[in-house]
């Protein structure tokens, strides 16, 4: 969005209203709107500015998340998993846990057998 400019929002009231059958002649009351008009004139451009400046950093977060995500999602042989796993302390012999077929919950257990007592 274009910042709007001093008397433009001034400027379009006086005309809405011309069109309405209002004429804003001199006057206290026409100085007051017209202030009043640049005031919020003002407003809208700061606050257009911090939007402008709040979306970059939404957008700069965004993006370092998904980087994070995409790190720790990413296959074992990925580049991005090369890279991360070139900080960790984990060797290169030891098995990633990640793709371990052996590793605990993956096979299917049975239920324990139910054990009563029996009675004489």
């Amino acid at each position: 969005m274009k910042p709007l400019e001093k008397d433009e929002l001034y400027q379009h009231i006086h005309g809405f209203l011309k069109n309405r059958g209002v004429e804003l002649k001199e006057g206290g009351y026409s100085q007051t709107i017209q202030k009043s008009c640049s005031l919020l004139s003002d407003a809208i451009n700061v606050g257009q500015e911090g939007l402008t400046r709040a979306k970059v950093e939404v957008d700069k977060k965004l993006d370092q998340l998904r980087q994070v995500i995409h790190e720790k999602t990413a296959p074992p042989g990925s580049a991005s998993a090369k890279s991360n796993a070139a900080g960790s302390a984990r060797s290169a012999s030891t098995p990633d846990p990640r793709t371990n077929s052996s590793r605990k919950g993956s096979a299917k257990k049975r239920p324990p057998a139910n054990k009563t007592k029996s009675r004489k």
